[in-house]
């Protein structure tokens, strides 16, 4: 390059630099744009997540690879394993049973006075959206979201109930992967929909909320539209489940519709990217619960109902390729979410942001406080037990020990065993395993609960039924170092007395702290209409 050229090139840069560095700053001074992507009913379930076998035996390609270019949780947990619940803990960054008649799923009822993280960020300039599903059942339906105003779902719902729709266009002539690209194509253009209604370039807070993995499911659709053989799960079923086909098959068409989520999230990492807006939004990935239909899934305390996936990616902040080992709970989300867009944290809210979490170049545990997460439950179906009474559980889990509080060990955790109970006709399989209402009704309706049910009488399977359906006593203790699925209760052990000790201290301590009306104040809180009060 000669010299007269080189002079050319500076003058260039002298020029344009401060050009640059304007939109260089416009660009920083724009807060992030935040995707939520939220399944319904979807716990720890991905191929990622390869500690638990199950996983083991599909691939989530996208999923995976989002991992590798993001920071992946291990330690993620709701409040509650119940949709509303969990759903009003999450929005409102505090504990479920903080959030009023928010706080159980029959009857819900949204106080406005309660701050929201969507709402919060609505006030502050951005532009909110949703499709699907994020606060229901509940009145008025989506509430902390500002209800159906924020709703982009006019180019079609049909992803919500995949395997059913892809099956019946199937039946009408169409290709599997034809029926799929068609529905895929409803997802996108919703959400295109919203980013039209976008002003000024505003900042975005989308929710994208799929209900696919909710029950029910077509039975064989994991094979069917996926590949995906049953038996390839022999052996590697928790151990409190039935390593049985029936029960390997319901898990596959699960896993099945997982893969729908993988598949439809790359088409919305592409569809960013294309936007421009790949680089200034973070990802957030998550689900709202364990599996429904299984025992000591969904509506339980243990790890299979209330630990979840958490992905995130923030380009150009979170350094990747790391795990975290830090115990999360989903209330931590709001917090965060509104101190990404510089906003004040509400002080009601009991979650703490993760914000440090995500910017830090560490992995394994990096915050030494967080070793610990409540969670807890008091109703699902109101009409479970007689006279509406709730299953009142806390509990506290740690790397090496979950500690379970049963209030009311007298009732059943599951509900009433209608027909099963020497009163009535006993139901049937089909009845089981379409209609929740039936019999033990705080679990939804599957081909697994209808199989354990009618083969509780054997031998084999007695503890199975225990764990799954029997009544519990007061307090559980698991060392999860020796007992990973969580099978043997050595609360009454004299060598774990002084753990059962503290973990127990600790658990009631912090629901004090927190307001639990459980342990403090009036306890019949949730035992009487209108079930719960601020």
């Amino acid at each position: 390059m000669s010299i007269k050229e080189r002079i050319r090139v500076v003058l260039m840069v002298i020029i344009l630099f401060p050009s640059i560095l304007f939109a260089q700053n416009k660009s920083e001074e724009r807060p992030p744009n935040i995707f939520f992507f939220f399944a319904d009913d979807w716990g720890e379930y991905a191929s990622v997540y390869n500690s638990f076998p199950p996983n083991q035996s599909f691939r989530t390609p996208t999923i995976d690879q989002f991992a590798k270019k993001g920071v992946i949780f291990n330690n993620a947990h709701v409040t509650s394993p119940s949709c509303t619940p969990s759903r009003s803990s999450l929005l409102s960054g505090q504990y479920f049973y903080r959030t009023g008649t928010g706080a159980i799923l029959t009857g819900a009822k949204w106080d406005s006075n309660i701050p929201s993280y969507p709402l919060l960020l609505r006030d502050a300039g951005y532009h909110i959206g949703y499709t699907y599903k994020v606060w229901s059942p509940g009145t008025p339906k989506d509430a902390p979201y500002g209800g159906k105003k924020y709703e982009y779902a006019n180019a079609g719902r049909r992803f919500n109930n995949f395997s059913q729709n892809v099956t019946k266009m199937v039946a009408r002539g169409k290709l599997i992967d034809e029926a799929k690209t068609e529905i895929y194509k409803e997802v996108i253009q919703n959400f295109r929909d919203f980013i039209a209604d976008r002003k000024d370039n505003k900042s975005f807070c989308y929710w994208f909320g799929p209900t696919n993995t909710h029950r029910k499911w077509v039975k064989g659709s994991g094979k069917m539209l996926w590949g995906l053989e049953p038996d390839s799960l022999k052996g590697k079923m928790p151990e409190f489940l039935p390593d049985v086909h029936v029960v390997r098959e319901d898990m596959t068409d699960y896993l099945g519709e997982v893969l729908a989520l993988d598949a439809v999230l790359e088409l919305f990492l592409k569809e960013l990217e294309v936007m421009g807006e790949r680089e200034n939004t973070i990802i957030v990935i998550s689900g709202d619960h364990g599996i429904p239909g299984m025992p000591r899934g969904k509506c339980n305390l243990y790890p299979f109902g209330t630990k979840v996936p958490l992905l995130v990616q923030w380009p150009g902040h979170a350094p990747a390729g790391r795990y975290v080992d830090d115990f999360i709970n989903l209330m931590d989300l709001a917090p965060t979410f509104l101190e990404l867009a510089d906003q004040p944290i509400p002080e009601c809210m009991t979650g703490k942001s993760i914000v440090s979490l995500l910017q830090s170049d560490k992995s394994g545990l990096i915050d030494s406080t967080r070793d610990y997460v409540i969670v807890g439950r008091e109703r699902h179906v109101a009409k479970a037990r007689e006279g509406n009474l709730p299953y009142p559980q806390r509990a506290i889990s740690t790397k090496d020990f979950l500690y379970i509080i049963n209030f009311a060990p007298d009732r059943e955790p599951m509900g009433t065993p209608f027909g099963l109970d020497g009163t009535g006709s006993e139901p049937s399989f089909a009845e089981l395993e379409n209609n929740t209402s039936v019999s033990y009704s705080d679990l939804d309706a599957s081909p697994t609960k209808a199989w354990m049910i009618k083969n509780r009488k054997q031998k084999e399977w007695e503890m199975h039924w225990l764990l799954g359906f029997g009544k519990r006593p007061m307090e559980e203790l698991y060392d999860l170092r020796k007992d990973p699925d969580y099978l043997y209760n050595v609360a009454d052990k004299i060598e774990y007395a002084d753990v059962q000790k503290k973990l127990h201290k600790r658990l009631i301590d912090n629901l004090k702290a927190t307001g639990d009306p459980r342990v403090s104040g009036d306890g019949q809180t949730f035992e009487k209409p209108p079930f719960v009060e601020k």
